[in-house]
Order: structure tokens, then C-alpha cells, then sequence
């Protein structure tokens, strides 16, 4: 991969960044590149777009990781590990990593979910980090989050379907209050953290400007899937030593590839 200049504000988290997460249940706004590397990650962004087949958009499918090796090697960015590390401990392995990209006047949203609603993983700790490849606002869209609520346990969802959904399911409208939403909003090479139970979602994209994030899950080695419910599951170490074993690992990828239908949780993509 080529290599992207990392900004100078890279650093550990604090003590207090730590209380906050485990609080709150999230950390926005922390530095990875540096902004001269912000025009190489669109152009890489448009690219891989281009490699999906005709009418599926690159939202749709995740595990890029596993097909790719330029977003494998973004993952293992020093800097975005370091802050993983300080939330989850020294072993961990990624196995997710899928691109959530709104285009001004698509329509296209996030439902309020929480991530833990879809994942069987025990215990619950996954954290995901969410790279920006474009700035991201409240108005194209950033996410939002309810401060505190991964301390709620498992909210109420319900299945939604149609085109303008970006996931499958959302949590029940009485289960939200969207005026105690906080928005998360990014500058493109910053990314946030959030707890897999933390409650969010995210609008439609009614600025000018692409909305574009990269999230990559990560999970200490202690965490087990159900390969009953999720055969395709599989770890990809991201730092440290696996003392369990507990999952498939996945292999290396080596070529320029978009991810394909054996990688995915479900079977939609054709």
C-alpha cells in the first residue's frame, strides 16, 4: 500500500478519553492522516467503487479486509491500532470492514440500530473505528449517537426493507429520542470509536458534499461467533497473539478486489 502521510496530532488516548468511551460510549474527532493524504483516500474510494459489478453499490457489501489489500493495510494503520489497544487491550483481530458512502440528494440512510443486533459474538466488546474519506456533517449526514445508551442493553428493533434503508432493521421509534441525538462529525482522516451497543444512525445527505466512512471492527481475542448463525465468520489479527483460537482465520489478501458473496453474513449480493 502506499504509504499515507500520518498527521502530526497522533497520539495515545488519555485517561479521560478512556473514562469517556466506557461513559458514553464513544470518541470522535482523533487524528490519523494527515490532510495531504485526503485527496489519495477519495480517489482510492472512487476506484473501489469501481471494481463492484454493475448496480451494486459499495455500501452493500462489507468485509473488504478479506478481498482487498489496500484496505487490509489501511486497517493496520499504527495509529488507528493504538487507539483500538487503549479501549480493548493488546490482542485483537479485525473482522469487518465495509464503507457507509451517501451521496447529495441520493436519500439513502441509516436506521437507529445498534450494531450488537446483528453480530451473535460473545461477549459483546467489539469496537468499531469509522474513517472519514470526506468530511462528515449534520447536514450530508454524519452519524448521530445517544450518549450513554450502550449501558442500556439490547434496545427493541423491527424489521424495515426498502431502497432508501441502509440496514435491514431499526430500533423502535419510541425507544429514541432524537433530541438528545449528538452528531458526529468528522474531518476526512479523523476517525470515531463506538461500543457495538451503542445506539445510532444516520440522515440523508442533503449538503453538497459526499458523506464517506470506512468501518473497521475490531474485537479482542476472547470473543467467540456462532458458526451456527454466521458460517462465513472468520478473525484477521490485527495486533497481538490469538491465545484462544477461538475462530477461522481468514487469509491475507494480496490483489485489488471487491468483496464477494462467501464474505458476507448474508446472501444478498450476487
Amino acid at each position: 500500500m502506499e504509504e499515507l502521510p500520518i498527521s502530526a496530532a497522533v497520539r495515545r488516548l488519555t485517561p479521560g478519553e478512556i473514562e469517556q468511551f466506557n461513559e458514553w460510549g464513544y470518541l470522535q474527532g482523533l487524528p490519523v492522516f494527515d490532510a495531504v493524504a485526503v485527496p489519495r483516500l477519495q480517489k482510492r474510494l472512487h476506484e473501489l467503487e469501481a471494481l463492484m459489478p454493475v448496480g451494486v453499490p459499495v455500501s452493500s457489501v462489507n468485509m473488504w479486509h478479506k478481498a482487498n489489500r489496500w484496505i487490509y493495510d489501511l486497517a493496520r494503520t499504527p495509529a488507528i491500532l493504538d487507539y483500538v489497544e487503549d479501549l480493548i487491550g493488546p490482542d485483537f483481530f479485525q473482522w469487518g470492514g465495509g464503507f457507509f458512502v451517501k451521496y447529495p440528494g441520493e436519500g439513502n440512510f441509516v436506521p437507529w440500530h445498534q450494531d450488537s443486533q446483528y453480530w451473535p459474538l460473545s461477549p459483546r466488546k467489539t469496537i468499531t473505528a469509522s474513517l472519514a474519506f470526506y468530511d462528515g456533517t449534520r447536514e450530508n449526514g454524519a452519524m448521530q449517537v445517544l450518549r450513554g445508551s450502550h449501558r442500556s442493553g439490547q434496545i427493541p428493533h423491527h424489521d424495515v426493507s426498502g431502497e432508501e434503508y441502509m440496514l435491514g432493521q431499526e430500533i423502535d421509534a419510541d425507544q429514541i429520542d432524537e433530541e438528545m441525538a449528538v452528531p458526529i462529525e468528522l474531518k476526512a482522516g479523523e476517525i470515531s470509536l463506538h461500543d457495538e451497543a451503542l445506539a445510532h444512525g444516520s440522515g440523508p445527505n442533503r449538503g453538497k458534499s459526499p458523506r464517506a466512512v470506512l468501518t473497521m471492527r475490531f474485537s479482542p481475542t476472547e470473543v467467540k461467533a456462532d458458526l451456527d448463525v454466521w458460517s462465513t465468520f472468520e478473525s484477521s489479527m490485527a495486533r497481538g497473539v490469538d491465545r484462544y483460537t477461538h475462530n477461522p482465520e481468514a487469509r491475507i489478501p494480496s490483489g485489488d478486489a471487491c468483496p464477494v458473496r462467501s464474505f458476507q453474513h448474508s446472501s444478498d449480493f450476487a
